[in-house]
């Protein structure tokens, strides 16, 4: 099919952002480390970690590849910039290896060149997305009951994980942390994809914020990078980075690309213009 102008874009930024995000996973993770020499672990429920500086940068670092992943999200489609994400997995692979002296095994390296051409094959059969001119288009998707029943099953999951799972297998089982994350990740990108636009199209003369619908996106937002981010630092603490960034990329991949379908239907936009070049 070819990329369009605004998906070249979003495929330069995710990329950006991938490389930063995945710096940020290994200077996280020694900051953790070094954290828990000092007091109570973040896996144990601490936060020594927040005085310590190289987590700061590797916060710093995460900060800037998510500031390039939001924009990237008001370029493109999010079917095609999320599984961009495998480039951050190879990136803290290889890292984890060298710095943090985790080694990657073969099935390791196996998974993580299984999920670049995963990815490739994604960017390469990238849909065109529809042309959104206003943030009250994307409120009315968010409030269809497809996405609203797919909301309220992932507060309800979420709330199952925290209450229930994660005080007897937090420590010992990673993907209840990991789901946590994957899952809030999902309704934290369908909002991001509104509030890039609303930017995207404020610049462009076209005020967005004066709808209430832009902040309850905004709020949104941080409520679940706030969920995210107290979950991801307990995963890093407690597990492997090298197994966690693989195994992260994966679920939180699944459920965005779900979310994105059920919220702006992008199976049918294809299927549609497929028919429709078809015909012509």
């Amino acid at each position: 099919m070819g990329l369009s102008p605004d998906n070249f874009h979003g495929l330069t930024l995710a990329v950006s952002s991938s490389i930063f995000i995945g710096a940020s996973f290994i200077m996280k993770k020694k900051g953790l480390i070094k954290a828990g020499t000092k007091g109570i672990r973040a896996g144990s429920g601490g936060y020594t970690y927040l005085y310590e500086p190289l987590w700061w940068v590797g916060m710093i670092s995460m900060i800037v590849g998510e500031i390039a992943n939001f924009a990237a999200y008001a370029f493109a489609p999010a079917i095609l910039v999320t599984p961009l994400g495998a480039l951050s997995i190879i990136v803290s692979a290889v890292l984890a290896h060298f710095v943090l002296e985790e080694k990657l095994h073969i099935f390791g390296v196996l998974g993580c060149a299984l999920c670049v051409v995963g990815s490739i094959s994604i960017v390469l059969h990238a849909p065109q997305e529809k042309p959104i001119h206003s943030v009250k288009q994307v409120w009315q998707h968010a409030t269809q009951p497809g996405f609203i029943v797919y909301t309220f099953l992932v507060l309800i999951v979420v709330a199952v994980l925290i209450f229930r799972y994660v005080p007897r297998y937090g420590h010992t089982h990673m993907v209840v942390y990991v789901g946590i994350c994957s899952l809030m990740g999902s309704l934290t990108v369908m909002s991001v994809k509104a509030v890039g636009i609303a930017l995207k199209l404020t610049f462009s003369e076209m005020n967005q914020f004066k709808y209430f619908e832009t902040w309850v996106f905004v709020l949104v937002v941080t409520v679940c990078c706030v969920f995210q981010l107290n979950y991801l630092n307990k995963a890093l603490d407690t597990f492997n980075t090298a197994i966690i960034a693989p195994v992260y990329y994966v679920m939180f991949t699944i459920f965005t690309i779900l979310a994105s379908v059920i919220l702006f239907k992008v199976i049918y936009y294809m299927t549609g213009s497929h028919k429709m070049e078809h015909r012509l």
